[in-house]
């Protein structure tokens, strides 16, 4: 019994010292003091030990003047005004983190629902967001040494290395790697590589990116040397999240009239036929129009579809397009960036007038396995990604398919039962890290269409492109990127109803192409980047021959095209100092057209007409029949008005060696293209532009407005009733003509929280002029002329709300003036023969377009243990049923001519599509 007492006495005199210790009393005057000071004067007068980030507490000024106060009071005063928090555990550890108090004991009931049999399905992976958090502390809280350890720190060194995403290990591209002592920053290119310059010394390096968790190392820099680092996706077990944009580049960067597309942002968007569609989505964009409904042709800013440079992994794409023009030939779910230059194109860019549109597929998980798809009621897709070699090697392959033709034969209208549309495309890219200085990466796309409308008519078109490249880190400053890419795109017509008639034709284009990039980092003020291509055409523009043993068509086929383009150039991205920035480019072009080729000359003074042929010379193959070349610069400036605004200009200088031959204002898998040669010269173009960026809300609205003013030489028109397919005297129906175009671009984006979207504004004016010594060559009288995708207003409203995780809204709204149009005004005689006469070119317009689409995303529930992770999506659209015009044109019936307008989508369009993922 008095051992039990003695034990009782023991143990409270145990909590009574317990007891004291946490009470302690602190006096003292800790005035002036830093942190590290104030810790040891506190630590000496009692036993609490300090555990802490000193870099977090180095700016911290200590002004208490305390007299028996307790620890936390004392804490509480420290502490006020600033993002620092503590925590005192049971040992009298106090714990100082940022942002966040950690718990120093289990929450009440911890153990008791673990134990429970009943337990709910969890909606987060809690174990695994806290090992990960904890895995992300420790990779903060550690000291990385970058070179060899030495005394002199004299000088400057630069830390490279690449930023992946740690769940997938895909780069993470544009993310943004600083220092705020000095303040100095990079972003993340294509690769996720950056190479940060400083001098010598320790720092904390943060990094951020929109949709990952920003994070931050500890570097002490003796030398050069390398830091990879992964993020976390912004992923958290709160019911409702906001997420807060980084600060945006349109601001701080000197690049203007980019657009980068979120592939999440763009899914969200309501489209036609139930599938996501990245150039409808471009469509949205201020200053990028298309000429009519259903079509994927963009006409940015005053320029023709054809003008614009379209990449995928690098390989040019001819035909962007599916069942002419419903579907765009890229794979929502395999891409992993799209960008979108409509001025100041950076010099590694050229042989496109307008613009560029470059897409890039993702490289594919190197953790583990996982895929994607999605069904509706024409098109399936189904994606497949993971390790081949984990983290080294991975791949991505992707798959679309359309089963229209079974719907159709099973509508009750005869001419659609009649009807074929139907198209596949397949997507694949490797990507293969030999170390830490080489990496691979080769990707490859394929396609076919097949289409007819109530005939006997097949169309059939393929695409095919591939790339493969190799990338090489010379050290931390310089590294190299060696591409060899293929492009083939071929269409096939073919009719067999009437035997006697039966006829099969093709074109086909081939390009073979190769380049070396470098891109140079000497210190955090400058990047340089320099390369040099080079680009083999092969055309086949037309080979028609007879179908079957009883068809009478007589074959033809026009000679085959050759051509060789080439490019240098350099380019300097230098901060002057923090309020500007200024891009200096330089590239040189060189173009060959080659034979062998038979090249007609025309008598002098006399339009080029078939008659006025004078001689025919023949050039042996390799020979060079024509040759341009000329200079393309680049200029870009960025001065800061404040930290939140900034003015930029620009100027680039364009030029195209191969033109499209089109008998339609939108691209259409007919159309053929055309190398310049003796008689059609290289397109030019030369554009000015200005604009002003502003941040509203910490960045979380973003405000543009841009303004332009481009001049186009050598452009294409042509005659009327011009003959394209099967013309071996081409130059005699095709017009040079000049151009201008002018507009300005207003746009307003919230990019993130439960409502976000954007809302766009073009103002934009095209005209051709077309003069000549010839009547025949002549249009308009020699005057301007609108072009045929002048279209002055375009307003868009893309807007989405997320009313919780799973559930969210999102309207499409779009406004624009109707495109140019030539109408007969009026009959006349000749000779008792009627005759219709026109309008000036282009001098009336179809009627102005407008539509409105909605959607609805519903995702399953956010179970962690389960076979695929689903959603559905229900959309309409053209909600109104608003029967816009995609052409008017006019019959002659019963001596009169009557006006007929053409809609595409006269009715709403619903659809619906099971998306999962796994």
């Amino acid at each position: 019994m008095k051992a039990r007492y003695l034990l009782l006495l023991i143990c409270l005199s145990g909590f009574l010292v317990a007891r004291a210790q946490s009470d302690h009393r602190i006096s003292g005057d800790f005035r002036g003091m830093t942190f590290s000071q104030f810790v040891a004067a506190v630590e000496g007068q009692t036993n609490y030990r300090f555990y802490y980030k000193p870099a977090w507490t180095d700016s911290l000024s200590i002004q208490a003047q305390v007299q028996n106060k307790n620890i936390s009071a004392l804490l509480d005063e420290v502490f006020a005004g600033t993002d620092l928090n503590y925590a005192i555990d049971d040992n009298n550890t106090i714990y100082i983190t940022r942002e966040r108090k950690i718990l120093t004991q289990l929450t009440p009931g911890f153990f008791e629902e673990t134990k429970s049999v009943s337990r709910p399905a969890q909606s987060f992976d809690y174990s695994d967001y806290e090992r990960r958090e904890k895995q992300k502390k420790i990779a903060e809280a550690k000291l990385y040494n970058i070179g060899a350890r030495t005394t002199n720190l004299q000088g400057n060194a630069t830390v490279a290395g690449n930023i992946r995403n740690a769940t997938s290990g895909e780069p993470v591209i544009g993310a943004v790697v600083f220092v705020e002592n000095p303040t100095i920053g990079v972003t993340t290119d294509q690769f996720g590589y950056y190479a940060l310059t400083l001098p010598k010394g320790r720092y904390e390096v943060k990094i951020k990116s929109v949709g990952m968790k920003g994070t931050q190392r500890l570097i002490m820099l003796y030398a050069s040397g390398r830091l990879d680092i992964e993020m976390d996706e912004d992923v958290t077990p709160l019911k409702e999240v906001v997420v807060e944009s980084d600060q945006d580049l349109r601001v701080s960067g000197v690049q203007m009239g980019m657009e980068k597309l979120d592939i999440k942002t763009m899914k969200q968007i309501p489209l036609a036929l139930g599938e996501t569609d990245i150039m409808k989505v471009v469509l949205t964009l201020p200053g990028v129009q298309s000429v009519g409904e259903g079509t994927v042709g963009l006409n940015i800013r005053g320029g023709a579809a054809n003008q614009n440079l379209i990449l995928f992994n690098d390989a040019v794409v001819y035909n962007p397009s599916h069942v002419f023009g419903f579907f765009s030939t890229f794979n929502p779910d395999v891409l992993k960036n799209v960008e979108l230059y409509k001025s100041s194109i950076g010099a590694e860019y050229g042989g496109r007038l307008s613009a560029v549109l470059d897409v890039h597929s993702r490289e594919g998980n190197t953790k583990k396995f996982s895929g994607s798809g999605g069904i509706s009621p024409i098109t399936g897709r189904f994606t497949v990604e993971g390790p081949i070699i984990k983290d080294k090697t991975s791949f991505v392959l992707g798959v679309r398919s359309t089963y229209s033709n079974w719907l159709m034969r099973r509508l009750n209208t005869r001419s659609l039962r009649n009807s074929k549309a139907s198209f596949y495309d397949l997507t694949a890219q490797v990507t293969h890290k030999i170390n830490d200085n080489n990496s691979v990466y080769l990707s490859a796309y394929t396609s076919e269409d097949e289409f007819k409308l109530n005939s006997d008519t097949l169309y059939k078109y393929t695409d095919q492109n591939a790339s493969l490249k190799w990338k090489h880190v010379f050290n931390n400053k310089l590294y190299g990127v060696l591409t060899g890419s293929y492009s083939q795109y071929e269409f096939n017509i073919s009719s067999e109803r009437v035997p006697l008639n039966a006829f099969t034709m093709d074109f086909n284009i081939q390009q073979w192409s190769a380049k070396a990039d470098l891109s140079y980092f000497p210190n955090s003020k400058h990047t340089v980047n320099a390369g040099i291509n080079s680009t083999r055409y092969y055309l086949l523009p037309g080979d028609m021959k007879p179908y079957g043993t009883e068809s009478q068509i007589l074959p033809d086929k026009i000679d085959r095209e050759h051509g060789r383009e080439s490019a240098v150039y350099i380019s300097d991205q230098y901060e002057i100092n923090p309020k500007l920035s200024l891009y200096l480019g330089l590239r040189y072009s060189f173009y060959q057209y080659l034979g062998p080729r038979d090249v007609y000359v025309y008598g002098n003074g006399l339009p080029r007409e078939k008659t006025n042929i004078t001689d025919t010379v023949y050039y042996g193959s390799g020979k060079s029949i024509a040759d341009y070349s000329g200079a393309e610069p680049r200029f870009s400036l960025r001065y800061s008005l404040s930290k939140n605004a900034s003015l930029k200009l620009s100027y680039n200088r364009m030029r195209q060696y191969i033109q499209m031959l089109s008998n339609t204002t939108a691209i259409q898998p007919t159309d053929i293209w055309k190398l310049s040669d003796r008689h059609i010269r290289p397109q030019m173009g030369d554009q000015y532009s200005i604009g002003i960026y502003k941040n509203l809300k910490s960045g979380l609205i973003e405000m543009s407005l841009e303004g332009y003013y481009k001049t186009l030489q050598n452009t294409i028109d042509y005659k009327g009733g011009a003959t394209l397919l099967l013309n071996h005297y081409i130059e005699t129906d095709v017009l040079e003509a000049k151009g201008k175009a002018y507009g300005i671009e207003w746009m307003v984006k919230k990019s993130s929280g439960k409502l976000n979207g954007w809302v766009t504004y073009t103002y934009s004016r095209s005209f051709l002029k077309t003069e000549s010594a010839f009547p025949s060559e002549t249009v308009n009288k020699g005057k301007y002329y609108p072009s045929n995708f002048d279209k002055p207003h375009a307003v868009n409203f893309i807007g989405n709300y997320k009313f919780s995780r799973r559930f969210n809204f999102s309207l499409n709204l779009v406004y624009n003036t109707g495109r140019p149009i030539t109408l007969p005004i009026a009959v006349y005689n000749v000779n008792g023969t009627p005759r219709v006469l026109y309008s000036d070119r282009n001098q009336y317009r179809i009627p102005d377009y407008f539509r409105s689409d909605i959607s609805i995303n519903i995702e399953g529930n956010h179970k962690v243990r389960k076979l695929a992770h689903s959603s559905w999506t229900f959309a309409v659209y053209n909600l109104t049923g608003r029967a816009n015009a995609y052409s008017v044109f006019f019959v002659s019936q019963n001596n009169a001519i009557k006006g007929y307008k053409l809609s595409v989508f006269a009715r709403p369009i619903p659809t619906i599509t099971y998306n999962f993922k796994f």
